[in-house]
């Protein structure tokens, strides 16, 4: 993982655990990885990692099971959707929008854009979501 210096690098983490319960990897319900193995595969301090941990257990995003480890809560996915969009809206948004009214940018471009972003990049997921419909 390639960490970033204008952002906390246990929020870095939350961020990347939350996108792998977001893509499906670690689904409700499911055990994570410990604090220890998620260290060592990201080559982080585990007191880092259990930071992450501790700031995803208190937006209700992963919960302990007492003597067996940390699992996804059952509306975990739903949790991690609802903080990443208001983050989103509140942050990135506003950047966005002045970036494509500066560069003209239409939306229909920008829809073409994205559909062929999800295509090359999610098709896993997607071929998922079309599998549930």
């Amino acid at each position: 993982m390639e960490f970033r210096d204008n952002e906390a690098i246990y929020l870095q983490i939350a961020a990347f655990v939350s996108e792998n319960i977001l893509l499906g990897k670690w689904p409700a319900e499911q055990k994570i990885l410990s604090v220890r193995d998620l260290a060592v595969e990201l080559e982080v301090n585990p007191n880092t990692v259990m930071r992450s941990y501790e700031f995803l257990q208190n937006q209700g995003v992963i919960y302990n099971k007492r003597g067996l480890g940390l699992y996804v809560a059952p509306d975990g996915p739903d949790k991690v959707k609802t903080y990443r969009k208001e983050r989103f809206i509140q942050q990135d948004l506003p950047v966005f929008f002045r970036n494509i009214y500066l560069l003209d940018i239409e939306p229909e471009d920008l829809q073409q854009w994205y559909e062929k972003f999800k295509l090359e990049n999610y098709k896993s997921k997607l071929n998922n979501e079309d599998e549930n419909k």
